[in-house]
Parts: structure tokens; C-alpha cells; sequence
């Protein structure tokens, strides 16, 4: 059975690259489930059913949150981008721009390494460096 999260031959890709792929499904479904709540929670009238509603978009933004961490733990490129995006004040796109070219300076249309998966984390767990 093939999965969409893939777009080369599973079997010719890297275990770090099939895992990284899962994480970005992982961390679409995420956000597709924080979005599905959102709507519910937005018509809801009972409650109790709101209670539990929104206690289940909470899982899913710590699930989000955690998926996103782990990418970015990965993807030393996308952190620096992200960290010039994430919790900043100021224009959103601009901020992005910047960013961007601050990280990929440099870099032409041939890389000389993958951007994906150009460290791995040094640790035995996901919240813990070593």
C-alpha cells in the first residue's frame, strides 16, 4: 500500500527522509484537526460539548507544537528561517523575507548539500540535547 506523503520510491529514500516525511503528514493532520475543532467549537452551543471540545484542540496544538519542533530540530535551515519569523514583531511576510535570504545566502540553484536533514539531533529523547 503506498502513502501520498511520498513523492520518490519509498524504498530508495534514506529512514531519516521517511521519517521527516511522517512528520510533516503528522503535523498536516495536526493542523487540519486544530481547524476542524475551531469550526465545531464556533457553532457549538452545549457547554459541556464545548468543554471537551476545546480541551481536544488543546491536544492537538501541543501535537502540532511537537511535530513542528521536531522538524525544525532536524532542519537547522528552516529553524533559523522560522526564528526569524516565530514570536516577532512586525509584517509577517517581510519578517519571512528576511529570514529567508539571511539563511539561504550564499546558497545558488545547486546546493551543496541537502537542505533536509542536514544535522541530526544529539539525543536519545525529544526533549533533551545531549
Amino acid at each position: 500500500m503506498g502513502f501520498d506523503q511520498y513523492h520518490e520510491p519509498p524504498d530508495e529514500l534514506p529512514a531519516t527522509t521517511r521519517t521527516f516525511a511522517r512528520l510533516c503528514a503528522s503535523l498536516t493532520e495536526e493542523a487540519e484537526a486544530i481547524g476542524w475543532y475551531e469550526q465545531r467549537i464556533a457553532i457549538e452551543r452545549d457547554p459541556e460539548a464545548l468543554a471537551i471540545m476545546r480541551d481536544a484542540q488543546g491536544e492537538e496544538f501541543k501535537h502540532f507544537s511537537m511535530d513542528l519542533e521536531a522538524l525544525l530540530r532536524r532542519t537547522p535551515p528552516w529553524r533559523k528561517i522560522a526564528e526569524g519569523v516565530l514570536f516577532q514583531p512586525g509584517d509577517i511576510v517581510g519578517r519571512g523575507e528576511e529570514a529567508e535570504a539571511e539563511t539561504l545566502e550564499g546558497y545558488g540553484p545547486v546546493h551543496p548539500a541537502p537542505l533536509v536533514l542536514w544535522a541530526r539531533p544529539k539525543t536519545g529523547r525529544l526533549g533533551s540535547a545531549v
